[in-house]
């Protein structure tokens, strides 16, 4: 944005400084003369003859005291200025380069705690965030390049084998193009749901967990029981404010990635809500084989797939939890990721609590 060339802060405060001493100054002499003044009676011999006298002495020093405060101002207001200011250079320095795309540089500014000691740390860690962020977005269009690029290769060479082979049974190469078509297209949407989560471009509603639950539940238990998994379900009726078909999705995943990672036969998933007096939780978690804290801190990174947990063809596109994650966040609340001494994992999703609410 283009504005017209003004005088510096610098030179404001100097003035400032220069002006406020000057008047000071002047509000003194012109006390010290009217005290003088006070004591001229005609007839006095010992007293200064007449007001016209004391002024015409009085006058020279003034203008001396005067010419000796704004300069002294100046001067002074000029360097007490610059070095107030300096951490304010360095700050607009740290800004320009942020803007220029360097994101690594810190102002790191020294001294005691004061305003501009608290911008600096702000400012250096909006930096820190910022740098984060672009270098997960990296990743994250690194990774949905490669995957988007899988079934993309896999479906060319498909093609061209069925070109190079006309006898070919098509049969199969339509059953193999529909699951490579079905995994892209379910990537997709993936990507666009995670998307619309990150941008926080939804209406927010009073909605119940509890039932968002049963929902999610009831819709994956025929998943659950063809293989062999027993689905429990308990909890509150948990009020909470935001995305009903968001939260949903958040809960549906959870559920589904509880049932893919669990036990070959005779597993177990758990699915509760609970209420606090500030905030609202669910908690869904299952059996399986026992999972390493450093695993469980990643897995909820975008295309990251625990190489440790039990997998079926029921494994997604690996954006589960990352999808979880970001619907959270979404709704200001948090994921927390913890695995279970027996095994399995227990992810907890906690949420501002609103207040009672009667329909979704």
């Amino acid at each position: 944005m283009d504005r017209a060339p003004g005088l510096s802060v610098r030179l404001k405060l100097t003035v400032s400084y220069a002006g406020f001493l000057m008047l000071a100054g002047a509000v003194l002499l012109t006390a010290g003369y009217f005290s003088l003044s006070r004591g001229v009676h005609p007839g006095v011999i010992f007293m200064v003859r007449s007001h016209a006298d004391l002024l015409r002495d009085f006058a020279p020093i003034a203008v001396i005291v005067m010419a000796f405060l704004l300069v002294f101002g100046l001067v002074g207001g000029w360097l007490l200025a610059g070095r107030m200011l300096a951490p304010l250079t360095r700050i607009t320095d740290a800004a320009r380069e942020a803007a220029n795309g360097s994101l690594s540089h810190r102002i790191e500014l020294e001294g005691r705690q004061d305003e501009f000691r608290e911008l600096a740390d702000a400012f250096d860690t909006m930096l820190a965030r910022l740098e984060a962020h672009i270098a997960e977005q990296q990743r994250f269009a690194a990774n949905a390049s490669h995957e988007l690029r899988t079934p993309l290769a896999i479906t060319q060479t498909l093609l061209d084998v069925a070109r190079n082979d006309p006898n070919r049974n098509n049969g199969e190469l339509v059953d193999r193009l529909h699951a490579v078509n079905t995994r892209a297209i379910d990537l997709t949407e993936a990507l666009l749901l995670l998307g619309r989560a990150d941008q926080r471009s939804f209406t927010r509603e009073h909605v119940d967990l509890s039932l968002i639950a049963e929902e999610a539940t009831e819709t994956l238990l025929p998943l659950a029981e063809k293989r062999g998994l027993t689905i429990e379900t308990s909890g509150d009726t948990t009020p909470t404010i935001g995305s009903y078909a968001l939260l949903l999705q958040l809960t549906a995943n959870l559920v589904h990635n509880a049932i893919v990672h669990n036990l070959p036969d005779q597993g177990t998933v758990r699915v509760s809500t609970s209420v606090q007096p500030k905030s609202v939780a669910l908690i869904v978690e299952n059996t399986g084989e026992k999972l390493a804290p450093p695993l469980v801190s990643t897995l909820a990174e975008p295309f990251h797939r625990g190489t440790e947990r039990v997998r079926t063809d029921h494994a997604g596109v690996g954006l589960g939890l990352a999808i979880v994650k970001s619907i959270t966040q979404a709704h200001d609340g948090t994921l927390t990721l913890t695995p279970r001494a027996a095994g399995g994992l227990r992810v907890t999703v906690q949420l501002p609590a609103a207040p009672p609410y009667n329909g979704r």
